[in-house]
């Protein structure tokens, strides 16, 4: 053998050990990601479990963690429970705290979405007028007295409407653009915005005011296993969609042109997941008034722990959001004689927490 080839095979033999290890570090670091993710989810699915115990255990009769769990496993197994206990559990607390977790995973999940389609943590869907619209809804089925099912029906026609404005204006050249949906988002929720002020002007002072001011503040007082389930049927499908393109929700963070050759239409896809996402706010807003602030600060928080692969931040944003508003919702309801507005306690809460996170991360939550 020739001392050239016998260089040629040092040097193949060099590179392949070197080789190796690259991509064994690489497979290690992805699986380490993927543990690490595994991990957080966990822990959140536990705080959410706790959570949902502990708000079981507040309010005017107070309760302990074991009696709500031997209220909860006696029921399953049908053996003897104290009636009261009972009753405060199952008809006054478990629908409120139940629409609580579905709101809050909705709100949640909705902002990662919208965060991801526009490629910004700092967005929220208020960006496109869907809340501005479904408040219009609501506000104007208080003034012509529709009834509770015809305040909720109106609110979520007029979310969905406020959306088809804004993409049939953020249209250009048969395309979506990014940019003309914000312009078209911020025309439309002023639009509305205006509309709203305009119905409380012209509201009786004394009877549709109030209920119109108190609706728009956000509140789960009134939720029903009716309203329950309502939600449920339009928002665990969506969370379940929006779970099965998470992987596409990581590709639309790369150009458009990127994006197209790994097979992805970019502009349907960004359709298709804004209405999404706008249907589980629109839901929210029409059954328990506009609660702000959960669809910007929980994904945020989200990704500065498991980072900003979809497949893991869509599951932990509606976990942490679920356990977020059932801890807002028990300050709402303990914290004084009266109920506090919920959008009044998030706004509170999550501003000086989100200028927090910004002073930290300086807006990238990486």
């Amino acid at each position: 053998m020739s001392s050239k080839n016998k260089v040629i095979k040092g040097e193949k033999a060099a590179k392949t050990p070197a080789g190796q290890s690259k991509t064994g570090a690489l497979q290690s670091q992805t699986n380490e990601r993927h543990k690490h993710g595994g991990i957080a989810i966990l822990a959140l699915l536990i705080l959410l479990i706790a959570t949902f115990i502990f708000s079981l255990c507040l309010g005017r009769y107070q309760f302990s963690p074991s009696d709500i769990i031997q209220v909860l496993w006696g029921t399953l197994t049908q053996s003897n429970v104290d009636p009261m206990a009972s009753n405060i559990v199952f008809s006054v607390r478990m629908p409120r705290i139940l629409m609580g977790i579905l709101v809050g995973a909705a709100l949640a999940e909705a902002g990662a979405t919208y965060q991801a389609v526009f490629g910004n943590p700092l967005v929220s869907s208020d960006i496109l007028g869907v809340s501005s619209g479904a408040s219009f809804g609501a506000t104007l089925g208080i003034l012509l007295s529709v009834g509770t099912i015809g305040i909720q029906a109106w609110s979520l026609a007029f979310g969905l409407i406020a959306l088809v404005i804004v993409i049939f204006l953020g249209r250009v050249q048969k395309k979506t653009q990014l940019y003309m949906l914000v312009l078209a988002g911020v025309i439309v929720s002023s639009l509305f915005s205006a509309l709203v002020s305009l119905l409380e002007y012209v509201a009786d002072p004394y009877d549709q005011l109030p209920a119109i001011v108190t609706w728009l503040m956000g509140s789960l007082t009134s939720s029903s296993y009716g309203d329950v389930v309502t939600s449920a049927i339009i928002i665990l499908p969506c969370c379940i969609l929006l779970w099965l393109l998470r992987w596409k929700l990581n590709l639309l963070s790369l150009d458009e042109e990127e994006a197209a050759s790994l097979g992805i239409d970019v502009s349907k896809m960004r359709i298709l997941v804004l209405v999404i996402a706008t249907l589980m706010t629109a839901v929210t807003v029409s059954l328990c008034g506009v609660i702000g602030w959960i669809g910007l600060v929980i994904p945020h928080m989200c990704r500065m722990i498991v980072g900003n692969d979809h497949r893991v931040l869509i599951p932990s944003s509606m976990l942490m959001g679920g356990a977020y508003l059932l801890l807002i919702d028990d300050i709402a309801r303990c914290a004084t004689g009266t109920e506090i507005p919920l959008s009044i306690l998030t706004a509170i809460i999550g501003a000086p927490v989100f200028m927090s996170l910004l002073q930290k991360t300086g807006g990238s939550a990486k």
